[in-house]
């Protein structure tokens, strides 16, 4: 190779290597420029959201009166708060009261101001402090039916209970409701097979009122609202473990109806979820008195015979519905049962519950601590 051409590739090797720096050098660069960029944003994101979480006005005297309606979402309450001036931004608001995993607001005639913070007005909204008094409270206790939440609710309102009954019963009423709450009531609730389509979805809690005699579209919604609440926080362990929100609700039902105030939930759960894993009936009493529609001390013989989908002596796997409303401790035995080879329990009448592994160990628990025989 002559001595040209050796300096002519020499050469061109100088300008490939020149021209490599510079690409380096650009995209280095533009990288830098993009991480800036992105800090930036991001940056002014943080800081956006911290400043949208603190007092619109520290300093502020004003008290404002903000009206929370009965039957009002996260995204109604906080689209009022920020009308009022009492929030900077009502999208972080309600983002800020999902991921705090807040809830159970009540409704009613607020005085805030805007020298509160974020922490501090939903604190509020908890607890009810309003500026007027409720003119009456509804106290929903666990364990109870649709039957004798209507007797509940006509009793406070003085409202005929079958009227109020007709109308939690009503389908085209239930379909708007459906509508409204998606999250948690379903096309579910309409099997033709299920009793009471709103049967375990009023959530048992107390729920205050603020003018006289509110409405039964008014009670169930803000009932409806408590359940959306309470169960958007399981929501995702739910999808997790394949359960509905309507299977939920009925398994949870089953677990509130079972147990004793001594009761291990958890371990009630394990035996109703062993069972069904072995193709096992759940033979489970209160489902068969609830197919009767009645309330007895004990069941006989003779009620296992009851020919109802509810029936668990007579069909596998979950009744078509829940049989009464549960409440947060059987919500999550549902979801997370304990983990046992137990496929039977009995309660004594002390109250205890025995779990046992066999149908012979059950007998023999039966036989010492039932006098009284099926």
């Amino acid at each position: 190779m002559t001595k040209d051409k050796k300096d002519i590739i020499r050469q061109k090797m100088l300008e490939h290597q020149s021209e490599a720096r510079v690409v380096r050098r650009i995209v280095l660069i533009v990288t830098v420029l993009l991480l800036v960029l992105i800090g930036i944003i991001g940056g002014g994101g943080y800081l956006y959201i911290q400043s949208a979480l603190k007092p619109m006005d520290p300093g502020s005297k004003v008290q404002k009166k903000v009206e929370i309606p009965i039957g009002s979402s996260v995204t109604g309450i906080a689209q009022r708060l920020e009308s009022s001036g009492i929030i900077k931004d009502a999208k972080v608001f309600k983002y800020y009261v999902k991921l705090k995993n807040e809830g159970g607001f009540m409704a009613g005639e607020y005085q805030l101001s805007p020298s509160m913070d974020v922490q501090e007005i939903v604190g509020r909204l908890k607890t009810g402090k309003v500026l007027a008094e409720a003119t009456f409270k509804i106290t929903i206790p666990e364990g109870k039916q649709l039957k004798e939440i209507a007797s509940i609710m006509a009793q406070a309102t003085k409202q005929n209970e079958t009227d109020v009954l007709n109308k939690l019963n009503d389908k085209e009423y239930i379909k708007t409701l459906i509508a409204k709450y998606p999250d948690i009531l379903t096309e579910d609730v309409l099997n033709p097979a299920v009793m009471y389509p709103l049967e375990g979805y009023l959530f048992p809690a107390t729920y205050p009122f603020y003018k006289t005699n509110p409405s039964v579209e008014e009670m169930v919604e803000a009932m409806l609202n408590k359940s959306r609440d309470v169960l958007g926080s399981y929501a995702e362990v739910g999808k997790e473990k394949n359960l509905t929100i309507h299977q939920m609700l009925t398994m949870a039902s089953l677990i509130e109806e079972e147990a004793t105030e001594k009761a291990d939930r958890k371990k009630i759960s394990s035996v109703f979820y062993n069972r069904m894993d072995k193709g096992m009936m759940l033979q489970t009493d209160p489902t068969v008195l609830y197919a009767q529609g009645r309330h007895k001390e004990r069941v006989v013989y003779k009620d296992l015979e009851v020919n109802s989908p509810y029936n668990t002596y007579k069909h596998t796997g979950l009744p078509p519905g829940p049989i009464a409303n549960a409440g947060k401790t059987s919500i999550e035995a549902a979801l997370d049962p304990e983990k046992t080879d137990f496929y039977y329990f009995i309660a004594t009448p002390e109250g205890e519950v025995i779990f046992t592994k066999t149908l012979d160990e059950h007998n023999r628990e039966k036989a010492k601590h039932i006098s009284s025989k099926k």
